[in-house]
């Protein structure tokens, strides 16, 4: 069902590394990477920081938040940051439900309380769960399926399933459970690339501005019972980014050494 999306994406991601993410240091690759993931992730859920917004928050702090910007989208971008690099830096071994606990502690650590007063940041719900116009199942019921979730996870990844399918599966059952007051949407993005990273694969960052049709393919699962749509949008969100990144800097490359060149002979005319 996927093998022209694999082929295509696998050929990409080994391009990717050669042309992209092996000629940054790493610790810019990761920066780079966390300021994008952070704006678009954070977006999807409402917030309004752009990608330059986002930059000089992550250079300056809270002490140049953009005029206009509230506070509370200010601490979603930074706590953000903080889960990202804590994902980055415990990619080793499965994923657990203690990791996950932890990891939506540090995601939602100043602002979940703001948004839900008396929920706790890194404990499940502990009422049933509402988005937009869908009402999920009994909370208590879908947190005691998490655990099976993380055993096929492992398992999938274990009979060499692609990782790409294994993220696009686990995200859409993780995002059906739907286990915290807030954040679900935000962990379920790091959680789905943690299983990309420990792969070596290149970070998926669904933008803003597909967020509809990413909305959509979710419903799909709920709706018709199928993650196709989900994974379909997954690859081709993963290669339109991949393609998009070597294409820019080829472009950029040459377009500056004949601007460079067009320059000089024209001011020696």
């Amino acid at each position: 069902m996927y093998e022209n999306e694999i082929k295509e994406y696998d050929l990409l991601a080994g391009e990717y590394k050669k042309q992209i993410s092996d000629k940054f240091s790493k610790e810019d690759f990761i920066t780079y990477n966390e300021i994008l993931f952070s704006t678009h992730s954070c977006a999807i859920e409402g917030n309004s920081f752009s990608v330059d917004e986002t930059r000089i928050l992550k250079e300056k702090g809270l002490g140049m938040i953009p005029q206009g910007k509230p506070l509370v989208e200010a601490f979603e971008i930074l706590d953000h940051f903080s889960a990202y690099e804590y994902m980055i830096s415990h990619l080793e071994g499965p994923m657990t439900e203690e990791y996950i606990k932890k990891l939506h502690f540090i995601l939602t650590e100043h602002t979940i309380a703001y948004r839900h007063p008396g929920a706790v940041p890194g404990e499940y719900t502990d009422v049933d769960m509402c988005a937009g116009d869908t009402i999920f199942g009994d909370h208590e019921e879908l947190i005691q399926r998490l655990p099976q979730l993380l055993d096929s996870t492992e398992k999938a990844l274990e009979k060499g399933i692609h990782p790409m399918i294994v993220a696009g599966l686990f995200h859409g059952y993780f995002e059906h459970l739907h286990p915290f007051r807030d954040g679900n949407g935000r962990i379920g993005r790091l959680l789905s690339n943690r299983i990309l990273l420990q792969k070596d694969l290149p970070l998926l960052i669904i933008k803003n501005e597909d967020r509809a049709e990413y909305i959509n393919c979710l419903k799909y699962i709920r709706k018709e019972g199928t993650h196709e749509y989900l994974i379909h949008f997954f690859f081709r969100t993963a290669i339109n980014r991949m393609s998009n990144e070597i294409a820019d800097k080829k472009n950029l490359t040459r377009n500056f050494q004949q601007g460079f060149l067009d320059e000089f002979l024209k001011q020696s005319q």
